[in-house]
């Protein structure tokens, strides 16, 4: 039996707005999908995040929850702090919203940030 692929799914009101924003924290190209409301955006270490808008028929509400989308990169030359102040500039230039500023823990410096359409996303620099 062959292994499961693995994919992030995100509902979004506007998926082509929401896959240009995660692409330019990826760094990797928005690809169209299965129709003009679905969306895709390879992941680096594999895998993908797919980008889609509910059928009106079945609509996903908004919803709170725990689980969240992690991006992490390398400390840069700079430093953590540096490199995730960088890091949260390009992000809120994209449409995120800062949720909790900057702090260091054990395992490097973190940010808690909302995409432009309300999901939590974790961007942390670590070693």
């Amino acid at each position: 039996m062959d292994a499961p692929s693995c994919r992030w799914v995100l509902a979004a009101d506007d998926p082509a707005g929401l896959a240009t924003f995660y692409s330019s924290l990826l760094h990797q190209p928005p690809v169209a999908g299965q129709g003009p409301s679905h969306w895709h955006v390879g992941l680096p270490a594999g895998g993908r995040l797919e980008v889609y808008a509910p059928a009106r028929s079945r609509p996903r509400p908004r919803q709170e929850g725990r689980l969240a989308l992690g991006l992490r990169r390398p400390v840069g030359p700079d430093g953590g702090a540096a490199t995730l102040a960088a890091w949260i500039a390009e992000a809120e230039a994209a449409g995120a919203r800062l949720l909790e500023g900057p702090r260091q823990e054990p395992f490097g410096w973190e940010a808690w940030l909302a995409d432009p359409e309300g999901n939590r996303l974790l961007l942390l620099v670590a070693a």
